[in-house]
């Protein structure tokens, strides 16, 4: 059965941070995933120990205002190093597993050598990060939310995965994305799956809950995702039509039910 984790910064945003942490122990998450915290590592963690709940990952920092990331940005190799630095010391102390090393956005005349920064950092990273027993994922982001994001077709990712040529290096296949940069989600997850190291999930167009009502049958999508053996988490980044709680019949099937909600 497919097994769910809570992106703190799209869910329960009622509420602080490390109470979204709560939040979702309550409804039954058993797993956190996010962008950079804006919190104490120490705390972070200690928000975890106390709802035995575990972190798969974070983002690395964005960069300045408008950057979306660092890894793919030409020019700004050293400033990647000390972001990824952070990110990767961050991780290690809460106990998470990967870091989503943001690419970036990057004009067009530029992508050439954005590619080649790309390639270099993730390699360079990657080896850092195998040390601490850390994956790296990289995701395509698709051009309507992001112009000019740097990678937004599955198919670039895998040819820079295959590229950086290291182990732990993963694809995030986020169906949400995926389905308005190409769609056709089951054919290119299985196409995709030896590299797949995480999902994440929201409806198409209003990126709401990953109910049917949309262009999504999630359902379906995610009952083929099962059948073809995935096993790691998928990641709620969706954004709540109302409060978080109120919009989770979606997950009562996979055992996510909202306090002073009943079963149907």
């Amino acid at each position: 059965m497919p097994k769910f984790s809570v992106h703190l910064d799209y869910l329960f945003q009622d509420r602080p941070l490390l109470q979204r942490i709560d939040a979702a122990a309550a409804c039954g998450f058993k797993a956190v995933e996010g962008r950079f915290p804006q919190v104490p590592a120490a705390d972070f963690k200690a928000a975890l120990a106390r709802n035995n709940l575990r972190a798969l990952g974070i983002n690395s920092p964005m960069g300045r205002a408008g950057e979306f990331g660092l890894c793919a940005l030409p020019g700004r190799e050293a400033d990647w190093d000390v972001a990824f630095a952070q990110a990767l010391d961050y991780v290690v102390t809460i106990g998470a597993t990967a870091i989503h090393c943001m690419a970036g956005t990057v004009d067009p005349d530029k992508r050439a050598a954005a590619e080649k920064a790309f390639v270099g950092n993730l390699t360079r990273s990657a080896d850092l990060a195998a040390a601490k027993g850390i994956k790296l994922y990289i995701e395509p982001i698709n051009p309507r939310d992001q112009p000019n994001y740097f990678l937004a077709e599955v198919e670039h990712a895998a040819d820079i995965i295959a590229k950086v040529g290291k182990p732990n290096v993963w694809l995030q296949y986020d169906l949400y994305h995926v389905q308005i940069v190409g769609g056709d989600l089951i054919r290119r997850f299985e196409n995709h799956q030896k590299i797949i190291g995480h999902i994440q999930c929201s409806q198409v167009p209003t990126r709401c809950e990953p109910d049917d009502d949309g262009e999504i049958n999630y359902p379906f999508v995610f009952g083929e995702i099962d059948r073809l053996g995935y096993s790691e988490w998928i990641g709620c980044e969706y954004r709540p039509r109302t409060l978080t709680e109120a919009g989770l019949g979606w997950g009562r099937n996979y055992g996510l039910i909202a306090p002073g909600l009943t079963p149907d």
